[in-house]
């Protein structure tokens, strides 16, 4: 919201450092402290609130040493880390990049196994929580989903040298010079990159 925000007070108003938050590692170090300040912030009372709810994990006792001290331990702690990525990302990224939208996509659906997960244990009395096979299945389901999406979406693309996508006999949506002069192309293509 913010970096929409900016972008539009720099098009129209041409607001002094607006344009910085063009920059992906201004945005990064942005989202860094907002993530810290909201775990440091939210974290201890999201913490203290489990706790007075009772919202804990409850231990067999097995007899070894140290086991009792986990017992109580809040769970649906997850809440806390969802919320130090999630915010930031929504205040900060640039919401139509498509590996934006596939990072939030599966940190929703892992947080909701997740969820799934401590419900059953907290509020079922089930300390087993959701069987194996279903995280498994929700894992492989995601897994899926992301690789579609990899694999389909126009604007997912790998930077490559135009040689080398050419020798491949990968499609080259588009090419360019780069500071050296030598020809760059965006491929699609199913190798793995790091965008």
């Amino acid at each position: 919201m913010l970096y929409y925000l900016f972008d539009y007070l720099e098009q129209t108003s041409r607001l002094s450092g607006a344009g910085l938050w063009q920059f992906i590692t201004f945005r990064a170090g942005i989202a860094i402290i907002i993530s810290l300040l909201i775990s440091l912030v939210f974290g201890g009372r999201i913490i203290k609130k489990l706790r007075s709810m009772q919202i804990g994990e409850s231990i067999r006792d097995l007899g070894l040493a140290g086991q009792k001290e986990k017992e109580g331990t809040p769970t649906m702690g997850g809440v806390i880390i969802i919320m130090a990525i999630v915010i930031p990302c929504l205040l900060v990224a640039d919401l139509s990049n498509i590996y934006i939208q596939t990072m939030l996509l599966a940190t929703f659906w892992m947080g909701a196994i997740g969820g799934l997960d401590d419900y059953i244990k907290v509020f079922r009395k089930n300390k087993k929580g959701l069987k194996g096979k279903y995280k498994v299945l929700g894992q492989i389901g995601l897994g899926i989903l992301v690789a579609l999406i990899m694999l389909k979406h126009d604007d997912v693309h790998v930077r490559m040298s135009l040689a080398d996508a050419e020798a491949n006999g990968y499609e080259v949506l588009k090419s360019f010079p780069n500071q050296d002069g030598e020809q760059v192309a965006l491929a699609k293509t199913t190798l793995t990159n790091v965008p």
